[in-house]
């Protein structure tokens, strides 16, 4: 399983589309408690579901790793996993899955400059008040130092095209000895 860590508009999304479209990996859907954002399809970018339905598949042991960010609760499904998925997740995430499947995921930290992150909030809608917070909440949440295990940093700049760094990390997941079994 391919995943991306990552503070807000640090590229995850995209790449992780490039990812899929070029190399037939599929998205992991995961969970999540939070409102749809414009443009979101239920099934497709996650599982749009109450709180009470996400506690109760949490009780049952449906996922693999779950994690509150924001004041909104996300959450991995088991049924999910597998070598050709690509998954997005927050360092609880990341440290949750390393902790219980570390043979079955390579983990890519990827690191784009604040001023670069912020530009891309305002683009895609994000308010100025909105971006300055998740910037500032993001400072301490995703640092290296924060995570158990990271495979590849990957650094996401303005100068560097989503195209070339989707088949970087392709790369490196694909020649990672634990795809090679």
């Amino acid at each position: 399983m391919l995943v991306l860590v990552g503070a807000s508009a640090s590229g995850k999304t995209e790449i992780a589309k490039l990812i899929i479209h070029k190399y037939n990996f599929s998205k992991m859907v995961t969970y999540t408690t939070r409102e749809k954002r414009s443009g979101e399809v239920n099934g497709v970018d996650y599982h749009f579901i109450d709180e009470d339905t996400f506690q109760k598949k949490k009780a049952s042991g449906d996922f693999v790793e779950t994690t509150t960010y924001n004041h909104n609760h996300y959450g991995t499904a088991f049924s999910e996993t597998g070598k050709k998925k690509v998954l997005i997740v927050n360092v609880e995430g990341a440290n949750s899955l390393y902790e219980k499947i570390p043979n079955d995921l390579v983990i890519f930290l990827l690191h784009s400059p604040e001023k670069v992150r912020e530009a891309r909030m305002l683009k895609r809608g994000d308010s100025l008040t909105s971006a300055k917070a998740r910037l500032k909440k993001d400072t301490a949440l995703f640092r290296r130092d924060r995570l158990t295990h990271v495979d590849f940093v990957i650094e996401n700049a303005k100068n560097i095209g989503l195209d070339e760094l989707s088949d970087h990390i392709y790369s490196h997941y694909i020649n990672h000895p634990k795809n090679q079994r």
